[in-house]
């Protein structure tokens, strides 16, 4: 078994969790197993309709580690408006609604997430692959939400938890605030959110557990379908050594960290 290491962060995240095609484009907190999975299929050039293909994914295992939570934001979309009714939008039958559709869709704001992801070899490598050069570009929840680089940590780690733990450099809560560097380097140790889906085995008493709909069994466009998986949220106290600091700025940390695997 092997693994690879994603960082999530840009200026927008979306992971949508019960919303589709309502005016409410909700987002989870966290990046969720659908969307992950979808940003693999995408990057391999899987149809939507071959549900067979998603099967190669059932035994991956995601740990994601929350560096910064963001910022929840929310845009007043209209499509269509001020036009008349042939050239408004359409409905899925196939006629025009007549009016402006108007949705509410819901972002996360300068988030980062690092997420291990667990399997055998042969998938792990596919996927590797696959993020390197993609058949459809990987994004961040939704096409207009671009990922920062680097995307792809590491590509095939014996063990991507134990460098969430001990090694992958951690972003600060917020773009410009160093509060939580300054706190840390009195303190030796950050508390990090985590979600698990394995139980972690020293799970802690002040640990929560959730349950999300968010297993794909189909990505069809008119036939899409989940199932339920629960997860553990706990925090863990990190090194504050994997924090950026003045004369080691994050983004050349994870440069630096990214090319100790090519080496």
């Amino acid at each position: 078994m092997n693994g690879l290491l994603l960082r999530l962060a840009g200026p927008l995240q979306s992971w949508g969790e019960r919303s589709a095609f309502t005016p409410q484009r909700d987002t989870a907190p966290f990046p969720t197993r659908s969307a992950l999975i979808g940003m693999f299929a995408a990057a391999q050039g899987t149809a939507r309709e071959d549900t067979r293909a998603l099967e190669q994914y059932t035994d991956l295992e995601f740990t994601v580690r929350v560096d910064r939570p963001g910022l929840p934001l929310v845009d007043y979309h209209t499509v269509g408006g001020g036009q008349p009714k042939d050239q408004t939008a359409a409905t899925s039958g196939g006629s025009h609604k007549g009016a402006a559709v108007v949705t509410r869709r819901h972002y996360l704001a300068d988030a980062v997430f690092v997420v291990a992801i667990t399997g055998s070899d042969t998938i792990v490598d596919r996927i590797a692959t696959a993020l390197h050069q993609p058949h459809w570009a990987p994004y961040l929840g939704r096409r207009s939400c671009i990922p920062d680089e680097p995307l792809l940590l590491r590509t095939r780690t014996p063990d991507p938890v134990a460098e969430l733990l001990t090694r992958t450099p951690l972003s600060p809560t917020t773009r410009h605030d160093e509060t939580r560097q300054r706190s840390a380097q009195v303190d030796e140790t950050v508390p990090v959110a985590f979600l698990w889906e394995r139980h972690p085995g020293d799970l802690p008493t002040d640990a929560v557990s959730v349950a999300i709909n968010d297993i794909p069994s189909s990505f069809a466009q008119h036939h899409r379908a989940h199932t339920k998986r629960h997860l553990h949220r706990t925090i863990r106290h990190l090194p504050a050594s994997l924090l950026p600091d003045r004369d080691n700025p994050l983004h050349q940390r994870l440069i630096d960290y990214a090319k100790e695997e090519q080496g």
